[in-house]
């Protein structure tokens, strides 16, 4: 009995030491600007369906053809303006689910976006959640990092700027608390 009563005592002394040290960390806030090139068709196609989902509720007013479970994978690149030939920064890469039935066209996103250049370089955030594309802005939560946003969260403001055909210029507005 007196062994359980020391571990919980060690346990709340660890915990207490734990929740003491994250409070003397400082919080950081970051917020840059940057631009992801997405190319869905062509031989430079960074964006591939990988499962066809059912089609979705004969009732919706997207003006895109939404199948519902459908998954694709992207490997996106980052720029630091809407010209895809502008100064390459990184990379996106990650899962898009389609999770609409009906009148919205949404993704479930989950996503990393890695900096191999500029003041973030070798250093990344993770999103995940939901994003309704067809909004003029959306938002969606970053959850986690590394280096500079080691144990990140924040969220993306995105906004579609260009669309030709199946290709889309992103622009992306990043708030990043962070240690």
């Amino acid at each position: 009995m007196a062994g359980k009563h020391l571990l919980l005592l060690l346990a709340t002394t660890l915990l207490f030491s734990f929740a003491a040290a994250a409070d003397r960390l400082e919080t950081k806030v970051t917020k840059f600007q940057f631009y992801m090139h997405d190319i869905l068709d062509g031989p430079n196609a960074t964006v591939a369906q990988v499962v066809t989902g059912r089609p979705a509720n004969s009732s919706s007013s997207s003006p895109i053809p939404i199948s519902f479970g459908s998954v694709y994978v992207m490997d996106d690149p980052l720029t630091v303006s809407p010209d895809p030939k502008s100064e390459w920064i990184g990379q996106v890469q990650g899962v898009l689910v389609t999770t609409s039935l009906g009148n919205d066209f949404s993704l479930t996103t989950t996503a990393t976006y890695s900096f191999m250049s500029g003041p973030y370089n070798g250093s990344s955030f993770t999103v995940l959640g939901r994003n309704p594309i067809l909004k003029e802005v959306r938002e969606v939560p970053i959850v986690g990092g590394t280096g500079i946003f080691r144990l990140s969260r924040g969220y993306l403001l995105a906004r579609t700027l260009s669309s030709v055909g199946n290709d889309s210029t992103v622009g992306y507005n990043a708030t990043v608390l962070h240690y």
